[in-house]
């Protein structure tokens, strides 16, 4: 029963990446290059900086990442002491060339815990992580591949990859032990990853053939997107810019710039937003500390939800799975 009720499971996002490829929404883009290094075959977590990519392989392959050129040549590896569950996100340190790894995928729900590493990036090899932190939810596992970090005062966030998604924050210092994550708010459905704007006024998330674009730190969302078509598109990345950049699963698979639809540059571009209460940021250039970040304040409102393909997916399973109880009963 339980392998039935697994594939049951799936069926509501395959019906709902069906609906989002097919959606009427025009989706553009330019190829920037291909990942030329056969190694990397699952590019599921993208960083961009100066012209230079850095990608990290699905679970399965160990610790390490790559800094790829803007022609798609590897340039540097780093490696790191780790034996990590499964590696699925990147996110930039704040202020810094260094990169967040997230080991915090759990797709069977059965972790207690996650690990987010930083570790070096940029030409050359180098080895050996800069530091390494636990975190634990506070309502049980849950399934991630999204890992963010406010590019101003540097505050860990973990999106859930769930039919609701929800965005957790680390503590304000995270320290050796535990480290307890608290919700901060609702986010889209299904994230494989996500990025801030270099402002750190935007948030961009992404699911297999969509994005959302929300404010910061208020989570409205601005707009969604249809994204460019890719075999399993997982990764997204920002770069100082606004430029946003989209990368794939597969061998030699293409990272591709995404062109915004028309008014979306100008909303991303509006005026600041007002700050949470109680979650005031640091003024001008101020530096955070490259060991801690700044611990989310939860939210008295929702934000907006806008018409999400996979709603209609949901529907699909609630049906489903009461044919499939029924059809299980003990008799």
């Amino acid at each position: 029963m339980h392998a039935v009720l697994g594939s049951v499971l799936v069926a509501p996002f395959v019906v709902g990446a069906v609906v989002g490829v097919n959606g009427d929404r025009d989706r553009q883009g330019d190829k920037v290059f291909s990942f030329a290094d056969p190694e990397i075959i699952e590019s599921s977590g993208l960083v961009v900086r100066d012209d230079q990519f850095v990608t990290v392989n699905d679970s399965g392959d160990g610790a390490r990442i790559f800094t790829v050129d803007d022609d798609g040549e590897t340039v540097g590896h780093t490696t790191w002491d780790a034996d990590p569950a499964d590696t699925e996100a990147l996110a930039p340190a704040a202020r810094s060339t260094d990169v967040w790894v997230g080991d915090i995928g759990d797709n069977l729900g059965q972790r207690s815990s996650i690990t987010i590493t930083r570790v070096p990036a940029g030409e050359g090899d180098r080895s050996g992580a800069l530091a390494s932190y636990e975190l634990v939810y506070p309502d049980g596992a849950h399934d991630a591949e999204t890992l963010l970090v406010h590019p101003r005062t540097g505050q860990v966030f973990v999106a859930a990859k769930e039919f609701i998604g929800t965005l957790y924050a680390a503590p304000r210092q995270l320290s050796e032990g535990r480290n307890r994550l608290e919700p901060v708010g609702e986010v889209m459905s299904i994230a494989t990853d996500g990025a801030f704007f270099p402002d750190g006024r935007h948030v961009v998330l992404r699911d297999y053939g969509s994005a959302a674009f929300y404010t910061w730190p208020g989570l409205d969302l601005v707009r969604e997107i249809e994204l460019p078509d890719q075999p399993q598109g997982e990764g997204i990345a920002v770069d100082e810019d606004g430029k946003v950049y989209v990368s794939s699963e597969g061998e030699h698979a293409d990272v591709i710039e995404v062109e915004l639809p028309d008014g979306l540059e100008d909303a991303l571009e509006g005026e600041e937003p007002e700050s949470r209460e109680g979650g005031e940021e640091p003024e001008g250039d101020e530096e955070p500390d490259a060991a801690a970040a700044s611990e989310g304040e939860a939210r008295d409102d929702e934000p907006g939800i806008g018409v999400d393909p996979w709603w209609l997916g949901g529907a699909f399973f609630v049906v489903i799975l009461v044919v499939l109880v029924r059809a299980l009963r003990p008799r």
